[in-house]
């Protein structure tokens, strides 16, 4: 997904950063440690399957095979944190880590906050709704009435609260209670990263009560144009071996099969 602000102490746990197996057959050998830049990284830990935990509490997804891909390449020494997304951005600026690499939506909003690399993957946001629903029409009118559930400090309420001011909203506080919501009945639809939900709705049971309705929204005033990792607006070197590496990764083959391990469609 695309996705998603204020202060408060970093409340993750760190955790070092390792290539899995599927990258190991094409990546460089790894450099001594001193020879390496240090890169702190945010995620938020639970946007599956994008970035989250698994049973023994371990950092898993997308983001995540990305970043240690982008970690080996750009030769940077490179430790996890998880972060609350609200406080995701304002910790980032106070130098509490020194990037986000976490399905983070390239909005005109956050790029006068951060800066970007290029996009490393791309989605649309799009409406969701219960398959025994009568909503077909998505527009302000058709869903007057509706209560439209979305996730705090995302994109997706952003746009939701600008372009659908009137409709009532409840405000989840992560993305696995907002499809609990939807599947439960305490809202009617709600506007969620496509890609994020994808997932949920094709291979949970769960999700199978729910389906996409309308057409995909690609606002790049809301929703930017991709998802792209954040670093400091000063962070020049960063930035420059970052968009380096990722232009490896994809050179090599190592960003598609990646992207084959978790979409059988690519995502670029």
């Amino acid at each position: 997904m695309l996705r998603r602000s204020i202060h408060t102490i970093v409340r993750g746990a760190l955790m070092t950063g390792a290539v899995g197996i599927l990258l190991a057959a094409t990546l460089p050998l790894q450099v001594a440690a001193q020879d390496r830049m240090p890169m702190r990284i945010a995620v938020e830990g639970a946007f599956p399957p994008f970035n989250y935990l698994d049973a023994n509490n371990k950092l898993q997804g997308f983001d995540i095979d990305i970043a240690n891909a982008l970690c080996e390449v750009g030769k940077f020494e490179c430790q996890f944190i998880i972060e609350k997304w609200d406080d995701i951005i304002p910790d980032l600026v106070a130098d509490k880590y020194d990037a986000i690499i976490s399905s983070m939506s390239m909005s005109l909003e956050r790029r006068q906050k951060v800066a970007f690399t290029e996009k490393y993957y791309n989605s649309p946001s799009v409406f969701i709704a219960r398959k025994d629903s009568s909503i077909s029409d998505v527009s302000p009118a058709a869903l007057s009435g509706k209560v439209l559930g979305v996730t705090s400090s995302t994109a997706q309420e952003s746009y939701a609260n600008h372009l659908y001011p009137d409709m009532k909203k409840t405000v989840f506080r992560s993305s696995p209670e907002l499809y609990k919501g939807l599947a439960d009945g305490s809202v009617d639809v709600i506007l969620e990263d496509k890609l994020a939900i994808y997932d949920w709705i094709a291979n949970t049971k769960a999700g199978s009560c729910c389906e996409f309705k309308g057409p995909d929204l690609v606002d790049i005033t809301y929703f930017g144009e991709g998802a792209g990792i954040a670093l400091r607006l000063d962070d020049k070197e960063r930035l420059t071996r970052l968009n380096e590496a990722l232009k490896s990764i994809e050179a090599d083959g190592t960003y598609d099969m990646i992207n084959a391990k978790y979409f059988p469609f690519s995502i670029q």
